[in-house]
């Protein structure tokens, strides 16, 4: 294990964050911070928490909160939790994007949750990589960060440096991944037990909502999505949607692709 207080687990704090799971966050790495990674006897706390937010300048983040102000140390990871207003603008973004590259060029890793990912991405780190956001901010993620591929049927990415977690709730699957981490396997799987919560290892396609897309403009397929959705969908038959749309099957499949991003079996 890692020298004593010599692991600082940061949470920033912007504008619309998701309260609940800063103080989520927090406790769990309290709880998890009385675990040794070999023993079942509490053990003095090996985790440093703090939150992070705007210093009044607004230029730069500083510690607002901190578990054990005393320590001296650099966070081992820096958490963007998710928002319940709209994803950040890149113009509320701006001031945390040049301190979170600056924090990952001397090695501090970076971890989003849900709509997290936009703060991430606006930070340019997670160009030509693959990430995971909340499976309803899909397509304005892609449109947003066309130079990241993402995966949001995975709930969690790790490579190590960045990791981006999937949904609202995926914070409990991410802090028990960091306990895992920093802690070791056996820390990781009393916090679970503490909190009653399953350790990570689900998958976000099991929990997102079909939601096709409806506003592309072409009046041939919408009538076959509509017709699709009153009838449940039982009758997906290629030849039977072309008739309904009133086109040949090949044009049909390559309009129904352009206008939805999908194909006639998805």
């Amino acid at each position: 294990m890692p020298d004593q207080l010599q692991i600082e687990l940061g949470i920033v704090l912007y504008p619309g964050v998701q309260m609940a799971t800063v103080l989520g966050l927090t406790d769990l790495f309290a709880i998890a911070g009385r675990f040794d990674g070999t023993t079942d006897k509490p053990h003095p706390p090996p985790l440093r928490i703090s939150h992070w937010a705007l210093d009044e300048t607004g230029q730069a983040p500083r510690r607002v909160h901190d578990s054990h102000p005393e320590a001296c140390c650099t966070p081992s990871m820096l958490i963007l939790p998710p928002s319940l207003e709209e994803p950040i603008s890149t113009e509320t973004a701006r001031p945390y994007c040049g301190w979170l590259r600056q924090q990952h060029q001397v090695g501090v890793r970076l971890a989003s949750i849900c709509a997290g990912a936009f703060l991430l991405g606006e930070t340019g780190l997670l160009a030509g990589r693959t990430a995971t956001t909340h499976w309803l901010y899909v397509e304005r993620f892609m449109a947003r960060f066309p130079d990241v591929h993402l995966d949001a049927d995975q709930l969690i990415i790790d490579v190590d440096d960045i990791i981006t977690a999937g949904g609202l709730m995926a914070w409990t699957d991410l802090g028990l991944r960091l306990v895992d981490r920093y802690l070791g396997a056996k820390a990781m799987i009393d916090t679970a037990q503490m909190l009653v919560i399953d350790p990570p290892g689900r998958q976000q396609r099991y929990y997102s909502a079909f939601a096709p897309r409806l506003n592309h403009g072409d009046s041939a397929i919408l009538a076959v999505q509509q017709w699709l959705q009153q009838t449940a969908a039982e009758e997906v038959v290629l030849a039977k949607l072309a008739q309904r749309a009133g086109l040949e099957e090949r044009t049909f499949l390559r309009r129904f692709r352009k206008a939805t991003g999908m194909t006639t079996t998805e």
